[in-house]
């Protein structure tokens, strides 16, 4: 496996001389092992979508692949400032992809204000696509250049490709017809084409995806693919480009792929467990950043038995979802950590209620507003301990994008069997995030069986099975009336009690049944040697770049294996065993060492945390440098 994208200068590959269209030179196609790409503009230069298209026709082209978009929390940035930068990263290989990569083999700036906060990113000798067009005195002062980077030399030691994709496109346009405004919202288009061309990719997908976008307004859908046209026929021809680019196909398992985002992975999860249980869907959601796809995603499925509501607040939003799980329907609610605030109390009434619901915690750097559009994993203390009152839950944690799928599913069949509110933590690396998924035949899904009360004989709402966990009785069953609320409950009859013995003994079954799901939880799966000198513990989504360091490291000679835990409360019962058979153990975490913590907490264990802040997920080469240093 490459564990770094291979530099377009440098590539070992196998290299064949082709004639260019309109053209009697000859141009070299070299063959690569994997890519990383950048693409960065402004906000409104469509780099997202951009890079979300390109992405569809590598996933198409078999090659696996991560993605990382970046964008500023601004709604509306001033044009050609450092803050309303926006970016799309994606890694493609003939080898498995865990991360969007490390640093850009390739950055395409489309102003002077992209290139100024992503230049420290870019390999040194890698390519540069600057539009050339935007680099003019007001947008170099709005970035703080005292001369132009694109003719002053400080770009020595990349390949600079100056390209006036603002005036190219403009001309490709001359006849559409359209103003300036719409005719410069072309060129990510015209981007994208040269950039297809460059990776030796066809166009014929992309226009029907042009097409079927803007199907509603045909006029906008041929000038973007006039553009496009335009962008691919520019890169063919130009002497400046010497070189194309091709990635050899993945050899991945047999199956039918998608592209998919993390949020998107999670709504189908959720539609599918409602299937699987034979149950309703209900989700009742207050629009959240990065959090509101899987709303949008939800709504859009109704007919697969979904109900969403859109709240005017996010106690609304998880109120709406206890009555819905009261009722006999999956209840579930979405947001990210500002919202999870919000919603504690109603969370501790869900606790006191005993139904099944799921809360959807897609992370963000905070506290308080925070950064919303970046990365962080900060909120598992939050998840964990954050209610008043003795009050457990069970907490999961998705690693990836596909992986929110089958955390949906888990945070469901938790849910029913054991009749508690589980939260499912994701964030915003994994959730705005695409990486193919292999869709997964329906016979292989686990079974969600739910049974509700209907027989009113001896019925006590409080009474539990074997799991510590009471029935599920739907309102309006003849014979099974009953109370609960936030009060403290009787043992048997849901009456309200305020017995000293009585709330002893509800505290300690609530926290039993809690602990008690680890007994469902499979052993772990350890990548590397089941005992040695390190072991790097993660969770969520820093997933990718520990599996790449172990492999670098141990490619290294280094003694060093990875587990990676998804149920975070109540944590796997074989946990404790692996931990003491290591010298070391080290802690990757985006916060400031909340599971360290909690590993030191619960197993007495000293731990080695590796801590990150900054919005950005960790690169692969910060978790091996830490692994050389302990090794």
């Amino acid at each position: 496996m490459n564990i770094c994208a291979t530099n377009p200068q440098s590539a070992a590959g196998h290299a064949s001389q082709v004639g260019s269209l309109g053209s009697e030179r000859t141009r070299s196609i070299e063959e690569l092992d994997s890519v990383v790409i950048r693409f960065v503009g402004d906000s409104g230069d469509g780099m997202q979508l951009t890079g979300n298209e390109f992405s569809k026709t590598i996933a198409r082209a078999g090659h696996d692949f991560a993605t990382h978009p970046d964008y500023p929390s601004e709604i509306r940035a001033p044009t050609g400032t450092l803050f309303g930068v926006s970016g799309y990263q994606i890694q493609f290989s003939s080898a498995p992809v865990f991360t969007s990569g490390d640093a850009p083999d390739v950055l395409v700036a489309m102003n002077p204000a992209a290139l100024k906060t992503n230049l420290a990113d870019v390999k040194h000798g890698g390519m540069i696509i600057a539009n050339s067009g935007a680099f003019g005195e007001t947008n170099l002062q709005k970035a703080g250049y005292k001369s132009n980077p694109l003719d002053d030399g400080s770009l020595e030691g990349y390949r600079v490709l100056k390209i006036d994709i603002s005036d190219l496109t403009a001309r490709a346009l001359q006849a559409s017809g359209m103003g300036k405004k719409d005719v410069a919202r072309c060129k990510n288009y015209y981007a994208l084409g040269l950039m297809l061309c460059l990776y030796s990719r066809p166009l014929e997908d992309e226009e029907g995806n042009i097409r079927a976008k803007f199907a509603k307004k045909p006029e906008i859908a041929e000038a973007n693919v006039t553009a496009l046209r335009a962008g691919y026929a520019y890169a063919e021809s130009t002497e400046v480009i010497a070189t194309t680019y091709q990635v050899r196909a993945a050899d991945i398992a047999p199956g039918k792929y998608r592209s998919i985002t993390g949020n998107h992975a999670a709504a189908l999860g959720f539609v599918a467990a409602a299937e699987l249980a034979q149950v309703p869907l209900f989700l009742g959601s207050y629009p959240i950043t990065p959090a509101t796809d899987i709303l949008h995603e939800l709504a859009a499925l109704k007919n697969y038995n979904v109900t969403t509501y859109q709240a005017e607040d996010e106690i609304a939003g998880i109120c709406s979802a206890i009555g819905a799980s009261y009722g006999g329907v999956l209840g579930m609610t979405t947001t990210s950590g500002p919202g999870m605030a919000l919603k504690t109390e109603a969370l501790g009434l869900a606790v006191m209620l005993e139904i099944p619901l799921v809360i959807v915690n897609v992370q963000r750097g905070g506290p308080s507003t925070g950064l919303p559009t970046k990365v962080e994993q900060s909120d598992l203390l939050q998840a964990v301990y954050g209610r008043n009152g003795e009050c457990p839950l069970p907490v999961i944690a998705s690693n990836s994008p596909a992986d929110c799928f089958d955390c949906a599913i888990e945070a469901v069949r938790i849910a029913v069997k054991y009749m508690p509110p589980v939260i499912f933590l994701s964030d915003g690396g994994i959730g705005n995030a695409a990486e193919p998924w292999r869709i997964p035949a329906v016979a292989d899904l686990p079974r969600l069986d739910v049974k509700f009360r209907t027989d009113p004989e001896g019925f006590k709402p409080y009474a539990r099975d074997a799991n510590l966990a009471r029935a599920w009785g739907r309102p309006g069953t003849p014979g099974m009336e009953h109370r609960v609320g936030g009060l403290e409950k009787d043992f048997l009859t849901g009456n309200i009690s305020h017995d000293p013995l009585n709330h002893q003994r509800m505290t300690e079954t609530r926290a039993a049944k809690v602990a008690g799901i680890a007994r469902d939880i499979p052993p772990l799966q350890v990548d590397g040697p089941a005992s040695g000198d390190l072991l790097v513990v993660g969770w969520g989504s820093t997933y990718g770049s520990i599996v790449q360091a172990r492999a670098q490291a141990e490619k290294a000679g280094k003694s060093v294996a990875h587990v990676h835990l998804r149920h975070l409360n109540p944590m796997p019962a074989d946990l404790g065993d692996l931990l003491s058979r290591y010298k070391t153990v080290l802690v990757p975490e985006l916060n400031l060492g909340q599971l360290s913590r909690l590993l030191r907490e619960r197993y007495l264990r000293e731990v080695v945390p590796l801590t990150k802040v900054q919005g950005k997920p960790f690169k692969v080469s910060e978790i091996v440098d830490r692994i050389m240093e302990l090794c």
